[in-house]
């Protein structure tokens, strides 16, 4: 007896026209974002998290972990991520105090000598700067570090990591690996390699005080990029931050990474 060919349904077959590749979208590359450049995006930040408030807004997210700010992704904080560092700010950035339903800067300068007069706390576990005038205004030393982050399935993410108050003395470690970079020359004589030119292993870990404990960054030197596109997208973004297309949106916020980990402290009553 002869085999009954099976009737397919419609719904089974699907016509070879009808049907979009992935070579399709590579013909098409870039269709559409002619006119977008640095300034047209929200530049992430990667924070740590701590803060209960912080843990509200990214569901999953655990103590140390590492967020970013637009795309949600939550990095294990004792993993870490890989990153190539790009370009790098010294920034004084003018608060309002806390709580006074302003989350934006007042004013961000590029040196010390053009800030207002300001008087570092005397009260044990504040560190900030307030303005002499009375205000409770503050000013925040705050390095800025331009990254490109390398995910785990290759691709990439750019961003920016603000270190402030405990965290400025992994920042300055963090510049003097890289300045301390040197390769010798076709004629012979040492010279610094760009920022971008190296990958980084970032991760957190749980530093303690007399009074808190907060979560603070790591890094090591992981070895030269050896990828041309990560080193052509990182040159790309290091010039944009020199240009001065890249514009950083600062919101004031309790529980960042040198915040203190006490859950039983509201974010309004945490020193930074």
């Amino acid at each position: 007896m002869a085999n009954t060919p099976v009737q397919k349904n419609k719904s089974d077959v699907v016509a070879k026209d009808n049907v979009v590749d992935m070579s399709m979208f590579a013909a098409d590359a870039g269709m559409g974002n002619k006119e977008i450049n640095q300034e047209s995006l929200s530049i992430p930040f990667l924070k740590t998290n701590l803060s209960k408030s912080v843990r509200a807004q990214f569901k999953g997210s655990s103590e140390g972990d590492i967020i970013n700010t637009v795309t949600s992704q939550i990095y294990n904080g004792e993993e870490g991520i890989r990153v190539i560092p790009c370009a790098y700010q010294r920034r004084f950035i003018h608060w309002s105090p806390p709580g006074d339903d302003n989350p934006a800067p007042i004013a961000i300068y590029s040196r010390r000598e053009d800030c207002p007069p300001t008087e570092r706390s005397k009260k044990k576990g504040d560190q900030k700067d307030y303005l002499t005038d009375g205000s409770g205004h503050y000013i925040e030393d705050t390095h800025q570090h331009y990254v490109l982050v390398i995910n785990k399935d290759g691709t990439t993410d750019l961003g920016m990591i603000a270190m402030k108050s405990t965290s400025l003395k992994k920042s300055k470690k963090w510049n003097s690996i890289i300045m301390g970079r040197k390769f010798i020359g076709q004629d012979g004589q040492p010279f610094n390699p760009p920022r971008c030119s190296h990958v980084y292993h970032l991760w957190t870990f749980l530093e303690e005080g007399e009074q808190y404990a907060w979560y603070n960054w790591e890094m090591k030197l992981e070895g030269q990029v050896t990828k041309k596109a990560y080193y052509d997208e990182a040159k790309m973004f290091a010039l944009s931050v020199e240009r001065g297309d890249v514009d950083v949106k600062h919101e004031q916020e309790g529980g960042t990474s040198s915040d203190p980990v006490d859950d039983d402290v509201s974010d309004d009553k945490i020193p930074f």
